[in-house]
């Protein structure tokens, strides 16, 4: 790899860090085309990028950024899972590593916090914004479908929905 090319890798990496929300750090030893293929599949699935790291060029890209503190992650065999959703990349690195032991979650970057291990995992539990954002619809949209229900009932009915009054003759 020439020095253009480095420092074209280098920009393409800060623009990585720059752009995302969360950044997983793994290992990846040993995974085969197909696996490594299926694993970077399932990323860009879920709008999150997958790339294996050279890992001077990486903390070159790394300094002055958000995730300057992930720098002692970067040992050894190492490539990172990127996100805009601060929940997503995390998300599909962790069910891949439970299906394939060749893939070893060392930590991440949540913004400027750091992320063990653990953290990782336990993010990844969380439900993604898309879900968060369905979850925030149904329920701005709960209320206005029980009025509607109401408004739809007979009056009678509407005395025995409504709570106290089930005791009026």
């Amino acid at each position: 790899m020439n020095r253009n090319q480095k420092t074209d890798l280098v920009k393409t990496l800060r623009g990585t860090f720059e752009d995302s929300a969360s950044v997983v750090v793994v290992h990846c030893i040993g995974l085969t085309v197909s696996e490594s293929t299926d694993l970077r599949n399932k990323m860009r699935n879920d709008n999150c990028s997958f790339k294996v790291t050279k890992n001077k060029l990486t903390l070159l890209a790394l300094k002055d950024t958000k995730f300057q503190h992930m720098d002692e992650m970067f040992r050894g065999p190492t490539a990172i899972g990127s996100s805009k959703d601060p929940v997503m990349a995390a998300k599909v690195l962790v069910n891949f590593a439970n299906e394939n032991e060749k893939l070893v979650i060392i930590g991440g970057g949540l913004e400027d916090k750091s992320l063990s291990k653990e953290d990782v995992v336990a993010l990844a539990k969380l439900p993604s914004l898309n879900d968060l954002r369905g979850k925030l619809v149904g329920l701005f949209q709960a209320p206005a479908s029980k009025i509607t229900m109401l408004t739809l009932e007979p009056a009678s009915k509407v005395l025995r929905i409504a709570p106290g009054c089930s005791n009026i003759s």
